[in-house]
């Protein structure tokens, strides 16, 4: 659904043969051709999108107070949301107890822009949109955790794409990754979906650790990670 949809800037042509030499082989359909590791989709109206991405009635399965509060933030803390869209859980983030720096971090120009138009008109100063890049999140300093929502399933090469992030986690610094269950009734195509064990496999060949593992939420997995 949001992110700094790496894919959306690179050919699947690249994506799949850089894929091989990150240790992520592509998977061979029936034809036995290759089909893309990840889900390649441009999300470059932000106006548009908003009116999903920040529908109230997503607030029902995505419950996001109860995602914060398990990220268990502390004052003086940073954080990033990698994919952040149009902002549902950066500015929720910002306006938290905690009161986290919070880098909403995005590929789309679109997305960036109406991030700070979004910042700006709701006060939250603590809010930094952040533009990725296509092999990179572009943050400008290291940060305590690292929340990616939905997206898991739009980045290509990503065990070489989280061995670069890595480098942007504070010591004893956190990943969180929620993304869509096999078994959930919206969401990427079932391709496009990962069991727990597929991506700690893949998060494990970037060098993190799954340290907790939540249930609670009705259409997507909620896994966090450490680096090893």
């Amino acid at each position: 659904m949001r992110y700094i949809h790496l894919g959306t800037f690179v050919l699947t042509l690249l994506a799949t043969a850089s894929s091989t030499l990150a240790g992520q082989p592509p998977t061979p359909t029936a034809g036995g051709q290759h089909k893309p590791d990840h889900m390649d989709r441009h999300f470059d109206d932000a106006e548009q999108w908003a009116k999903e991405f920040d529908d109230p009635s997503r607030d029902a399965w995505q419950m996001p107070a109860r995602v914060i509060e398990a990220l268990a933030l502390k004052p003086g803390q940073s954080i990033a949301d990698i994919g952040a869209g149009t902002g549902y859980f950066s500015a929720r983030l910002a306006r938290s107890s905690a009161a986290p720096v919070v880098y909403a971090v995005d590929i789309e120009p679109s997305m960036v822009a109406y991030l700070k138009n979004r910042a700006a008109k709701e006060g939250l100063k603590n809010l930094n949109p952040v533009q990725a890049a296509a092999d990179g999140a572009n943050l400008p300093a290291p940060v305590d955790t690292i929340l990616i929502v939905d997206t898991y399933h739009h980045l290509p090469n990503r065990v070489a794409y989280f061995t670069a992030l890595k480098r942007s986690l504070k010591p004893g610094g956190t990943l969180a990754v929620v993304d869509f269950r096999k078994d959930a009734p919206s969401g990427p195509p079932v391709e496009f979906r990962f069991t727990p064990e597929e991506i700690s496999g893949e998060l494990s060949q970037a060098g993190f650790s799954l340290v907790a593992q939540h249930e609670f939420l009705p259409r997507q997995l909620f896994l966090m990670y450490q680096a090893k």
